[in-house]
């Protein structure tokens, strides 16, 4: 492996991973995500949609040639996630340092950086 497609990978892993590991919260009904989607007015309908949703894009950022679509779709949910944060929940959300929130920049960055790459794939962007 190149150190381009190395890269590449690790560029559609981390994302996948953050968003896949989130699900067992979404979808066992964590305390700490019931709390989340209580105090953004989403629960327990926003709490399993977006896990379903989530479960889709993480798919999709892994398949190579659906990793355009899953990257778009990546960033507009962590549009969402950091806005919550900033707005509603905090950076900090039931003293978990910080880290859902860092792990929704992340997220974000990493799927920016995928559309970019990718951004040859995207029909619209192509003609």
């Amino acid at each position: 492996m190149t150190i381009k497609s190395t890269i590449n990978l690790a560029l559609r892993i981390v994302p996948a991973i953050i968003l896949l590991q989130t699900l067992y919260f979404k979808f066992s009904a964590a305390p700490e995500s019931v709390y989340i989607f209580e105090t953004l007015g989403l629960e327990p309908h926003g709490r399993i949609g977006l896990g379903i949703t989530e479960l889709i894009v993480a798919i999709l950022i892994l398949i190579p040639k659906t990793t355009w679509l899953g990257a778009l779709m990546g960033m507009a949910i962590m549009c969402g996630a950091i806005f919550s944060h900033l707005t509603k929940l905090g950076i900090v959300v039931q003293n978990d340092g910080g880290t859902l929130f860092i792990l929704a920049l992340v997220t974000f960055v990493f799927c920016v950086i995928l559309a970019w790459t990718n951004r040859n794939q995207i029909p619209y962007l192509n003609k």
